[in-house]
């Protein structure tokens, strides 16, 4: 929990305050020492542990450390701006440090040297550790050096792939392939240093992982270090305002982190939620029809149901961006790696439900997810046939359901549908890809049978498995599931498996009736795709149906951004996570009759605004294989507060399955007749009337 707010704190100076730290007045001049031994990993590996799952993935990175540069992009002339953007991005990324500095000769420990005169430092910390004998230790324990090192490959990866999409060489140097000095380079940069041969970051007392980026990219460079003495260190790494969380993102204390929290039970207390046996909203299991990925939106247009220019859209729209691009490269790079061999025989110690679902929530913490989740996988939860029309035959019991943050600081700064938004859901995205892959390749080895299901291939329907696992309710916004503490503000993967796990329970914290009473999200719709109305029955279970054919065509043809995430972005729930907004959150929860004036306050205070100060990112469009300025400008809205105005003549279009392509469909386009579809939106029946039906309680 935070106890101060960082609204006003420039992205690209990270969690850390790095900026308060003294350094030697050159930039270009050595660091005091180059070079000492790096902090090791406390705990080793034993029989259990998921080494082995990293391999995949770490040659995946390695194979992809260079590539084709291409045209010049219209990019700020300022060093300073460029290596703050930079930054930003690789915070974006979770990045724990980033520093910016020269690339000299002595630096290349190869052959060849490349005419990349700057570097880009990446910084990555180890997982936390509590206690001993905790749920997944013998999984985790030995992986935190190797986890820590994919992630900095990761980033480094992406960011090189970046740059030259900006027309500048770049090559990333990982921790297992590497072309230069990566210690000494962050010692350059002022990232690390060396303290009686010891190599150390400052902040950080455990291990780390270091990445480069190698660039021609001209950037403003970060000075080496200087020595600190007791002042120094009182006035920065010790300080109260940074052991009580002012002035960095993080808290010098780690219990404000929740750091002294189980790893299993993650860093929300999602434990102190209202537990209930069923969904707070009615479910007719019988009544659901299966639907094939055929059916879904983007699939409809990409088979021309919505018409040419729709058709060419779906194509290009979450490719808009040079960042988006590195995201969505490396998304497809890992869809071989979904399913695999199991091995032949069950490891033994691997079948008690309990244990089995609180280490794999240990494993997706650790691994980087930011809530967890299990259930059992409905049958209508599977689609029916996939994306190449073949039919699916449910073959697993269990579902891990992990929610990514698509990142408050960059949703603050955002207006929700401008160049940053399909970064910001690729970018989740292809973070649940890794960590869900992974995961399944663990489980494989110790012999029970496991896929992920990522956006790019999924055999699962996601928003039904993100309520069975208890990770949040039906909202307003429809189609989404939303949490207590990061609202809408995530993207889900999800991994189905045979090993046996204990389910989670669904969640009440008020949520039907909290939307009931707020239409923010509807008056904030750029195309008017959210109800206002009340919730209806649509294939067998309870919602606030959106029009999906207006939202998709909108996200498609966004002319001043890339895809769409208003909803998220002005959704009360969508907090910082202060400790007055968990104050705000209880009386939510605890008091319905303070709902109505949280939703009215939420306006009160300008939440769903864009803050200036945290908008990092350039705005570029990345059109027939050139990055430029975008042709039609860039969408920066402001709340609309009058945006309910069309609530009277809303008229919201269903396309319920009777009326949905059938799975095998391919290529032949099924038109949507939204005259017909209106009609059946204004008979649609009531969640009422099926209750009546059903002879269930109200």
């Amino acid at each position: 929990m935070k106890l101060f707010s960082h609204k006003k704190r420039p992205v690209h100076l990270g969690p850390y305050p790095l900026e308060r730290l003294p350094r030697l007045p050159d930039a270009d001049e050595p660091p005091v020492a180059r070079s000492g031994r790096r902090p090791t990993e406390e705990r080793s590996a034993g029989p259990l542990a998921a080494i082995d799952a990293y391999k995949l993935y770490i040659d995946l990175y390695d194979g992809q450390r260079d590539g084709d540069v291409h045209e010049l992009a219209p990019i700020p002339e300022s060093l300073s701006e460029r290596a703050q953007h930079l930054k930003s991005s690789l915070y974006f990324l979770d990045a724990d440090m980033v520093g910016c500095g020269i690339a000299p000769a002595d630096a290349w420990t190869t052959g060849e040297q490349l005419d990349h005169n700057h570097a880009v430092v990446i910084l990555i910390e180890h997982s936390r550790m509590v206690g001993v004998d905790q749920p997944g230790d013998n999984w985790i324990d030995g992986t935190r050096q190797v986890n820590a090192d994919l992630r900095a490959a990761e980033l480094a990866i992406i960011t090189a792939g970046y740059i030259r999409r900006l027309g500048f060489g770049a090559k990333a140097h990982t921790p297992s392939s590497t072309d230069v000095d990566i210690e000494f380079l962050a010692l350059q940069c002022g990232l690390i240093e060396s303290v009686r041969g010891h190599l150390q970051a400052p902040y950080i007392s455990g291990g780390f992982a270091l990445s480069v980026v190698t660039t021609s990219l001209p950037i403003a460079h970060d000075a080496p270090l200087a020595r600190r003495g007791l002042s120094d260190s009182l006035r920065s790494t010790k300080s109260p305002a940074w052991i009580f969380g002012r002035g960095g993102t993080r808290a010098g204390l780690g219990r404000l982190n929740g750091d002294h929290r189980p790893l299993h039970m993650g860093r929300y207390p999602m434990e102190k939620i209202k537990r209930v046996p069923e969904a707070t909203t009615l479910i007719i299991p019988e009544e659901v029809e299966r639907v094939p990925v055929r059916a879904g939106g983007f699939p409809r247009a990409a088979h021309g149901d919505m018409g040419p220019k729709f058709q060419k859209d779906v194509k290009i729209f979450a490719y808009k961006t040079p960042q988006a691009q590195t995201y969505i490269e490396q998304i497809g790079a890992m869809v071989p790696h979904q399913d695999g061999e199991v091995a032949d025989e069950i490891v033994s110690g691997t079948n008690d439900p309990a244990q089995n679902a609180d280490a794999l929530k240990a494993f997706a913490y650790h691994l980087g997810g930011d809530m967890v989740g299990v259930c059992e996988v409905p049958t209508y939860a599977w689609y029916s046939h996939n994306g190449k029309g073949e039919e699916i035959t449910p073959r697993h019991k269990y579902g891990v359901v992990i929610l990514l943050d698509q990142g408050y600081e960059t949703m603050e700064g955002a207006s929700g549908d401008d160049w940053i938004s399909g970064a910001q859901s690729m970018r989740a995205y292809m973070r649940g890809a890794q960590i869900a892959g992974i995961m399944a390749e663990h489980l494989r080895g110790l012999g029970w049978s496991a896929r992920s299901h990522t956006n790019r291939d999924s055999e699962v329907l996601h928003i039904p498995l993100v309520l069975e696992a208890g990770l949040g309710e039906m909202s307003r916004i429809g189609e989404l599931v939303l949490n207590p503490f990061v609202g809408p503000r995530f993207k889900s993967v999800v991994l189905t498996t045979d090993m046996p796990l204990t389910p989670d329970l669904k969640i009440d914290f008020g949520l039907q009736d909290f939307c009931n009473k707020c239409t923010k999200c509807a008056r904030e719709c750029p195309c008017g795709a959210i109800p206002f109305g009340e919730k209806i029955m649509f294939n067998g279970y309870e919602t606030w149906k959106p029009d999906v054919e207006k939202c998709t065509k909108y996200r498609l043809g966004n002319l001043k951004g890339s895809a769409c995430g208003r909803c998220m972005k002005t959704c009360p729930y969508n907090t910082e996570g202060v400790l007055s907004e968990r104050a705000i959150l209880w009386a939510a929860i605890k008091l319905p009759f303070t709902r109505k004036f949280i939703a009215h306050l939420d306006d009160k205070v300008g939440n769903g605004s864009i803050n200036t100060l945290k908008k990092w990112w350039w705005d570029l469009e990345f059109v027939e294989g050139r990055t430029v300025l975008p042709t039609k400008g860039t969408n920066a809205r402001g709340l609309d507060l009058d945006g309910g105005r069309i609530a009277n003549k809303q008229k919201i279009a269903l396309y319920t399955p009777d009326v949905l392509p059938a799975g095998d469909n391919q290529g032949v386009p099924v038109k949507l007749v939204r005259k017909e579809a209106i009609v059946r939106g204004e008979n649609a029946e009531s969640p009422a009337a099926a209750r009546r039906r059903i002879g269930s309680k109200p």
